[in-house]
């Protein structure tokens, strides 16, 4: 019998010296942070390494590895307009907005337009910088009532299959939608589809956008669906760092002011860069960000995707 006391000791300790070095694993994430002015009219600031008070990762600070402008013309970015493919022929009247919207981009945002089908993502042409050859995609959905599936399914679709390869693009979304659920009709803030949109934009490292839009041809849309569908779309863009534009249950009269919002944002964006705890595997974990900059407007996304450093590209 004493013979099995030293083989204990020797598991025993082998086991302490393997248990630091799990803690002690380090994972790594990217994020896009967007700072402007909080007074309209006033130019964005500067905002360098030394003006990060804080970062958060699962409620620890963590070591920032890196902090780049994005705001300059040799910055990559690939958006995408996802159509909710329930829209009717009101939608026609923004049009002309969008049209505008993609024209007056910079030879450096390659954009698409895709729309929601089906719960999936159906481009209607590549993602490119040749905007008159995007526009040729851009008609009416004309789509029946939940012709979409849900606006969710389509977003982690589009998460999952984006189109281009080209790792170092920054993956901004538009979704032009109402948002509404119709696997769920009411406010549900766990609504697990929803969840998944966020978990899979996340880490795909996509910034959401959304632009309300009632979709008038749903005649039983009820008030309670159409808060329930602002509610979720603002639920997502604040998880991934965007913005969710609305005027209120109407539908906007332009989405002109919205599209000079976003063009604001794109040239007012940051890549931060962080090493954090990794507890096991590649997960999603919360975020926070502080700035010691004054009179500045900070949107950060509140999760983030951690990975092992060969798993940070996605």
């Amino acid at each position: 019998m004493n013979y099995k006391f030293p083989a204990m000791s020797i598991t025993a300790a082998a086991l302490l010296t393997i248990a630091p070095a799990i803690a002690q694993s380090q994972g790594q994430g990217q994020v896009i942070v967007t700072v402007l002015p909080k007074h309209e009219g006033e130019v964005a600031p500067n905002v360098t390494t030394q003006d990060l008070a804080q970062v958060k990762v699962n409620g620890k600070v963590v070591k920032v590895t890196s902090w780049d402008s994005l705001g300059g013309p040799q910055s990559n970015v690939e958006l995408v307009l996802l159509i909710d493919g329930a829209s009717r022929s009101s939608l026609g009247r923004q049009m002309q907005d969008i049209e505008q919207f993609v024209r007056s981009l910079p030879p450096n945002i390659k954009a698409g337009i895709a729309y929601m089908e089906n719960g999936n993502a159906v481009f209607a042409g590549p993602i490119t910088s040749d905007h008159d050859q995007v526009l040729k995609g851009l008609h009416l959905p004309g789509g029946g009532a939940g012709s979409n599936a849900s606006p969710y399914f389509c977003l982690s679709d589009l998460a999952k299959r984006w189109p281009s390869q080209e790792g170092s693009a920054r993956h901004e979304v538009v979704m032009v939608t109402d948002g509404v659920d119709n696997y769920e009709r009411r406010l549900d803030l766990d609504d697990p589809y929803v969840q998944a949109a966020i978990s899979d934009s996340v880490r795909a490292g996509m910034v959401v956008y959304s632009i309300y839009w009632k979709n008038e041809g749903r005649a039983d849309n009820t008030a309670n669906a159409d808060t329930a569908g602002q509610s979720l779309l603002s639920q997502v863009t604040q998880a991934t760092g965007g913005r969710n534009f609305w005027t209120g249950t109407g539908n906007p009269v332009s989405f002109q002011p919205f599209f000079e919002e976003l063009t604001r944002r794109l040239h007012n964006q940051y890549e931060l860069g962080f090493s954090a705890p990794l507890n096991g595997k590649p997960q999603v974990e919360t975020f926070k960000l502080k700035l010691s900059v004054p009179g500045a407007e900070v949107d950060a996304p509140q999760q983030v995707w951690v990975a092992p450093a060969s798993g940070v590209q996605k």
